[in-house]
């Protein structure tokens, strides 16, 4: 029988309980803030985008625009290349993204299902890598891609997605890790060899990870500037993240801040819808992949 003292619930209790709603709200307010940071330049931008010249040529601050200019975005188009850019940009990532799922899928599969000498010590020494600054690899990669004469083409920008990387063959490592051995095992007794169980087996069921992976890949390879800077030279092969900077420069008494807003505008809506696109496989292989 069930006594009195077991339903009073006790002040420490009481205590406790209150302070975990506070700690609640307070980790929403910070929240909030800090998603403010973000998208206030972001609201900025796109506000910008819509506003006349002559509403920008007053020095005041206006949160909405007084004339909702939509001709700006027409006009951005026109004043530079930007469906060639566009293009461009569109093929690198695809071809950037597919090349890292698959060689990060391929490699992690080796260090995490297939049991070899010094798979350990070789899966720390590619994990260092993700330690190296970019910086200093700049000048050696191009004297290599020069060397194999690649420069002022896409193969700089492309091949190396298909030779894998330290940050997404250690994501994809960890989800693979959670497989179940037991269905791997079965596969290799019905005769099935590695390169089968990697592609009717483990690739199914590791999509989150590829997609997380992927667009991590897709990010980095449509926002790269320093890439394209570096290696193509020839106007037509250019991407979107140098097209920005050629606008600027080409027309610099023409093209006014709300152009170049409008012009920033379109390049990030690709992303945006990429990312919201894919948010519940991103989410749920950025979760899995850390529970090891």
């Amino acid at each position: 029988m069930a006594t009195a003292d077991e339903f009073v619930e006790t002040p420490l209790a009481k205590r406790s309980s209150g302070t975990g709603r506070n700690h609640g709200w307070g980790a929403r307010i910070f929240l909030i803030i800090a998603c403010l940071f973000f998208l206030v330049p972001v609201y900025w931008m796109l506000v910008t985008s819509l506003k006349t010249p002559a509403e920008l040529a007053q020095n005041t601050v206006s949160w909405l625009p007084h004339t909702f200019d939509w001709s700006n975005f027409s006009q951005a188009v026109r004043a530079f290349p930007f469906g060639r850019f566009f293009v461009n940009s569109v093929a690198i990532t695809v071809l950037v993204t597919l090349g890292t799922m698959v060689s990060n899928l391929i490699i992690a599969y080796g260090f995490s299902c297939i049991e070899w000498p010094g798979r350990d010590v070789m899966f720390y020494i590619v994990i260092a890598t993700m330690f190296l600054p970019s910086a200093i690899t700049i000048i050696p990669l191009f004297d290599l891609f020069g060397w194999l004469h690649w420069i002022n083409s896409w193969l700089p920008l492309v091949v190396p997605a298909f030779f894998g990387s330290g940050f997404s063959t250690f994501l994809l490592r960890q989800f693979l890790l959670q497989l179940p051995k037991d269905i791997l095992d079965s596969a290799r007794a019905d005769g099935a060899n590695e390169w089968r169980v990697l592609w009717t087996i483990v690739a199914p069921m590791s999509k989150p990870a590829l997609a997380t992976v992927g667009i991590f890949a897709a990010l980095a390879a449509w926002n790269d500037f320093l890439g394209p800077l570096i290696y193509l030279q020839d106007q037509r092969l250019q991407t979107l993240a140098i097209g920005l900077q050629y606008l600027r420069q080409t027309q610099p008494g023409l093209i006014t801040v709300n152009l170049l807003m409008a012009a920033s505008v379109m390049t990030i809506v690709p992303v945006i819808i990429l990312f919201f696109g894919f948010q519940r496989f991103f989410v749920r292989g950025i979760t899995m992949g850390s529970l090891r």
